[in-house]
């Protein structure tokens, strides 16, 4: 092979950015408005350790978030299969403004109150479970079926340099001004999103859609249950940040390793290892053993999280983390690849739904594992490297548990997506 196409494998592709309007007016949106989120999502932690000092407290953060996803998820899956797309990702855009806006005046008060850090990741958490959905249904409308997996790492591509740079700049933030100043960029993020968004055409249901009900929640629950290649996917993940996810940790890793001024590199070295998954992603549009290298990548991540929990030394640590951003990144990318290229447009938006569900609450309850863990004569480094060694426990055993998901081949799949589509568009 020549310098030439190698180079071309190991690089991006930017076909959605020049075929689809759309598309890039949510790419821009999205990334400034993801930009502000992570900055936002370094600091209500920091907040809540700073008030309690309790590694616990700071877990139950995810507590308050997962209550209303197992609920909102299906919600927001089941009106994205029914209503505009766009509509729904814009009106959810407006109440996260607001949301950020109870942030901003919280930080500015004399005494922050505690509970309401609580009750915003609560409602912030319910009002995603509404936006996520339709956001991951209405992609696919966007861009042509063969370039999903070009849009899928685009969109990693988004993710990644936000939650590099947010959470970098918001550890020089926090600890050089007032909080109200580090909510206040997060605030003014929302204000371009919601131009991008407002600019897309609007994205209607698909021709005959099911009205949202239970009976519509639970035949959307009875595709996923029916399709190893998604039941992998969803478990595997599940497994791999339930075990393997220490962010409630890194205010107190911080501590042990220089202070607050690296807790924002601590939340930002993942994002080093994912980015480099991204940028040179071209070779996931070559690769269809799409099942093998979830299972692969999510071992990985586990192999990454050890290694940060027994490092002793800042440089290493932050190696570590990379590697498991990388690991998690690769993940990330054929489970979109499975979910995008497979599923047909009338299920898309309560697939969506569980899909949300899927990579949420694993990284919540492990907010609470983590915590609870370094309670324990375990601590804080303990809770970390246990995790990652049960997460690769984990990830091996569902491999062994789910062997047609391991032989599960991308062709196939996208072959049957498409003869669903063509078959209910000509019923309909």
């Amino acid at each position: 092979m020549t310098d030439g196409p190698r180079r071309r494998r190991l690089g991006m592709d930017l076909t959605p950015l020049r075929t689809s309007r759309d598309f890039r007016l949510l790419f821009v949106g999205g990334s400034i408005t993801a930009f502000g989120s992570f900055i936002t999502y370094v600091t209500i932690p920091f907040q809540v350790a700073a008030i309690t000092d309790d590694p616990l407290m700071v877990g139950l953060l995810g507590v308050c978030e997962l209550v209303p996803l197992l609920i909102m998820g299906f919600v927001g899956g089941a009106l994205a299969d029914f209503l505009d797309r766009r509509l729904l990702v814009r009106g959810a855009e407006f109440a996260q403004t607001g949301l950020c806006t109870v942030l901003l005046i919280n930080a500015l008060s004399d005494e922050p109150h505690l509970w309401l850090l609580y009750l915003v990741a609560f409602l912030t958490s319910a009002v995603d479970g509404l936006q996520r959905p339709a956001l991951d249904a209405m992609l696919p409308r966007l861009v042509t079926p063969e370039e999903i997996p070009a849009t899928m790492n685009l969109r990693g591509l988004m993710f990644n340099v936000a939650q590099l740079a947010g959470p970098a700049l918001a550890g020089v933030l926090i600890a050089t001004v007032d909080l109200a100043w580090v909510y206040a960029i997060d605030l003014a993020t929302f204000a371009v999103s919601l131009v991008c968004i407002t600019l897309i055409r609007a994205v209607p249901p698909p021709p005959d859609p099911d009205r949202p009900s239970l009976r519509s929640v639970v035949a959307g629950l009875r595709y996923a249950r029916d399709r190893p290649e998604l039941l992998g996917t969803y478990l595997v993940d599940i497994n791999a940040m339930f075990f393997g996810m220490p962010q409630a940790l890194y205010p107190f890793l911080a501590t042990q390793l220089g202070g607050p001024k690296i807790l924002g590199l601590l939340y930002a070295a993942p994002a080093v290892g994912a980015l480099l998954g991204t940028v040179t992603s071209r070779w996931s549009n070559h690769v269809y053993k799409h099942g093998l290298l979830v299972v692969i990548a999510a071992a990985g991540w586990g192999v990454g999280i050890t290694g940060a929990g027994l490092s002793r030394w800042l440089w290493l640590t932050l190696l570590c983390l990379a590697f498991a951003g990388y690991c998690d990144m690769i993940s990330g990318i054929f489970r979109s690849i499975i979910w995008n290229q497979t599923i047909p447009d009338h299920l898309r938006g309560r697939l969506a739904g569980i899909e949300m569900l899927s990579y949420t609450t694993g990284p919540l309850l492990g907010q609470v594992r983590s915590g609870a863990m370094a309670n324990t004569r375990l601590g804080v480094s303990g809770s970390i490297w246990v995790g990652g060694v049960l997460c690769v426990v984990g990830t091996v055993a569902l491999a062994a548990a789910l062997p047609k998901f391991l032989r599960y081949d991308g062709r196939e799949g996208l072959a049957r997506k498409i003869a669903e589509d063509e078959a209910r568009a000509t019923s309909s």
